[in-house]
């Protein structure tokens, strides 16, 4: 199971992309779904009688289906090799109603972004993590993060340009230090991601000047336990 689809090529090989069951998609921006026709296109040329069940909000189906998959930009895997057994089929979610993927339990909750999007909180077996997404500063995930063995959330830009990412509905690591106030408790790890490439030294300087010990920096191809 994947937490949005921009990095599938990037860090998983081909077995692993293989074994992909389930993409839970935050939102509909490029940088968080830009590797699933390729996914999709790996899954066909392999002949795989293999179904990737495709998760989100309606407004991330339906411009995933309207803009991507559509047979103009790429071919309609929702529809290929056959309607009856596609490569991807859609899966609609309602925010606040948990489901099943794959043995966790799933909730998705709004948060504050540019464009409609959802944060994930995933559980299983008396422990969870809460994925963000993109996010700017945003109110009910956090009162639904209880309980959490760990949280990703994003801070994309430094804090002095708070002004932009509050536009653009993202955090810096000053915002990060507010939202962080309306937990309840904190969890044992805080990852970081999404932080844009040309700001990645300023903002690593600045998360280190939070002085938080359960805050790190989430890195391509770690693997984490939790």
């Amino acid at each position: 199971m994947l937490l949005d689809a921009g990095t599938i090529g990037a860090v998983l090989n081909a077995e692993e992309q293989w074994a992909i069951a389930a993409i839970l998609l935050t939102h509909r921006h490029l940088d968080h779904l830009k590797s699933l026709p390729l996914l999709a296109d790996n899954i066909i040329i392999r002949n795989l009688e293999h179904t990737v069940r495709v998760y989100g909000i309606r407004d991330t189906l339906e411009a995933l289906s309207s803009h991507l998959l559509n047979n103009s930009i790429w071919p309609d895997f929702s529809q290929l090799p056959t309607p009856e057994h596609p490569v991807i089929r859609y899966e609609e979610i309602i925010t606040g109603s948990p489901f099943r993927v794959e043995g966790f339990e799933v909730s998705a909750f709004p948060v504050t972004h540019s464009v409609p999007a959802v944060g994930y909180i995933v559980r299983k077996e008396g422990k969870g993590i809460l994925y963000t997404g993109d996010t700017g500063p945003t109110e009910l995930i956090w009162r639904m993060a209880t309980g959490l063995s760990a949280i990703i959330v994003e801070v994309s830009f430094p804090s002095d340009l708070e002004e932009l990412a509050l536009r653009t509905g993202h955090l810096t690591p000053r915002l990060l230090a507010l939202e962080l106030d309306k937990l309840a408790g904190r969890p044992g790890r805080i990852l970081i991601t999404h932080p844009k490439p040309q700001y990645f030294s300023a903002i690593t300087d600045e998360l280190a000047e939070l002085r938080i010990p359960e805050l790190e920096l989430l890195r391509e191809g770690d693997l984490y336990e939790f």
